[in-house]
C-alpha cells in the first residue's frame, strides 16, 4: 500500500545502536513508510540495511531510486547518496553534500515536509554538530510533527540539543519511548487543517540536492554573498536566513550551518599547519644534507650558514607543531 503517512529519521554518531533499539518497537503492520538517513563514509560497505533488517520485525532496505515508498517498511540511504522523497516513491540522488555529509539528514527531512506536510513526522536521534535542525523546523512549519532523543540519554548530544533550541519540538522522549510514541501517534487520523504552503526557499533546497543546478533553481534569489568561502569548492558561500537561524550555500550547491561550517574551517586551519610542517621540515633536511656535501668540500661559511638556516627551520616547525597541540581555534565537533 502507497504510504499516506512518513517517518524519517535522522542520526549521526552513537546512531546506529539508537536505530536498532528505535526499530525493535515498530511492528510490521506499521501504517506509514520511514526512511532513515545515518551519517556514514562515502568508502561504506553499505551493510546497515541488513544490520537493522535483522533489528525487529518490520522489513528494512537499502533505497533504490525511484522505489515505490510504501507503508510498513524501511528506506534506508545508501553511501555517499542522499535519500530524497516524492509523491509516491523515493529518490536516491547524489546532490551537493550538507553540512559536509552526503547522505544528509535536512535534505530529507526538507522533500518529505514538502511531499507529506502535515503527515510528515521528523525524528533527530544522537549525534554531533546540527544536521537535522533545519529540516525539522521545516517539517514542523509545514504542519508535520517534531520528535527529539532525550538529549540527557543520548551518547552525542549536540544534534538533539540544537533541534530544542531552534525548534518548536513537539515530543522529548527518552529513545526506548520513540517506536511506541510513532506506532501511537500513525495510529491516530491525521487531523483535517489547512494545507500551509511549501516555502520558495524548500522546493530549491530539494531541487539542489536532486542535483539540479542551484543557479537554475533559484538559489541567488534565497540570498546575499557572506565574505566567507565554501571549504569544498572555494566558491563565494551564500547567506541564508531562515526567522533568525543562519546558514550557508554555495553556488555548486554546498550547505553548511554556522557550526558545521565552523568545524570545516578547523579542519582547514589543521590541514594548513601540517603542510606548513611539513615543509619547513623537508627544507630543513634539505639544507642539512647540503651542508654535509659542502663540509665534504671544506666550504666552511657556506656550511655554517646552511646550518643554521636548517635549525631556524626546525625551530618554526617545532613552535607550528604545537599549535595542533592547542585548543582548537574553532568548535570542532565531527562525526
Amino acid at each position: 500500500m502507497t504510504a499516506k503517512r512518513l517517518v524519517v529519521i535522522g542520526a549521526s554518531a552513537g546512531g546506529l545502536e539508537a536505530l536498532r533499539s528505535l526499530l525493535t518497537g515498530i511492528p510490521d503492520t506499521f501504517p506509514a513508510a520511514i526512511c532513515v538517513v545515518l551519517h556514514t563514509s562515502p568508502e561504506s560497505p553499505g551493510v546497515l540495511a541488513d544490520i537493522l533488517n535483522r533489528a525487529g520485525q518490520i522489513p528494512v532496505s537499502q533505497a533504490c531510486d525511484h522505489a515505490r515508498l510504501v507503508a510498513g517498511h524501511v528506506y534506508v540511504a545508501p553511501p555517499d547518496r542522499h535519500l530524497l522523497v516524492e509523491p509516491g516513491r523515493v529518490r536516491v540522488m547524489k546532490g551537493p553534500r550538507e553540512h559536509r555529509f552526503r547522505p544528509a539528514i535536512d535534505p530529507l527531512f526538507r522533500s518529505a515536509a514538502q511531499v507529506f506536510g502535515p503527515a510528515a513526522i521528523g525524528v533527530v536521534l544522537t549525534g554531533n554538530l546540527d544536521d537535522g535542525t533545519a529540516g525539522l523546523w521545516t517539517i514542523k512549519k509545514l504542519g508535520g510533527i517534531a520528535i527529539v532523543q532525550d538529549p540527557s540519554e543520548a551518547p552525542f548530544s549536540s544534534m538533539p540539543l540544537h533541534a530544542l533550541n531552534n525548534v518548536n519540538v513537539d515530543h522529548v522522549v527518552p529513545l526506548s519511548r520513540i517506536g511506541p510514541l510513532l506506532v501511537g501517534l500513525t495510529a491516530d487520523v491525521i487531523e483535517e487543517r489547512q494545507l500551509v504552503p511549501v516555502p520558495r526557499q524548500v522546493d530549491v533546497e530539494v531541487a539542489i540536492a536532486k542535483g539540479e543546478n542551484p543557479r537554475a533553481a533559484g538559489l541567488e534569489q534565497l540570498g546575499s554573498p557572506s565574505r566567507y568561502s565554501c571549504p569544498d569548492c572555494h566558491g563565494v558561500l551564500l547567506e541564508l536566513e531562515d526567522e533568525g537561524r543562519i546558514r550557508f550555500r554555495c553556488h555548486t550547491g554546498h550547505a553548511y550551518s554556522v557550526e558545521s561550517l565552523l568545524a570545516a574551517m578547523n579542519d582547514v586551519i589543521e590541514r594548513a599547519i601540517i603542510t606548513a610542517v611539513r615543509s619547513l621540515e623537508e627544507g630543513s633536511i634539505l639544507m642539512q644534507d647540503v651542508a654535509t656535501q659542502l663540509t665534504e668540500r671544506t666550504r666552511g661559511g657556506e656550511t655554517q650558514r646552511l646550518l643554521e638556516a636548517s635549525e631556524r627551520a626546525k625551530q618554526q616547525a617545532e613552535a607550528i607543531r604545537q599549535l595542533l597541540l592547542e585548543p582548537n581555534v574553532v568548535p570542532k565537533g565531527q562525526d
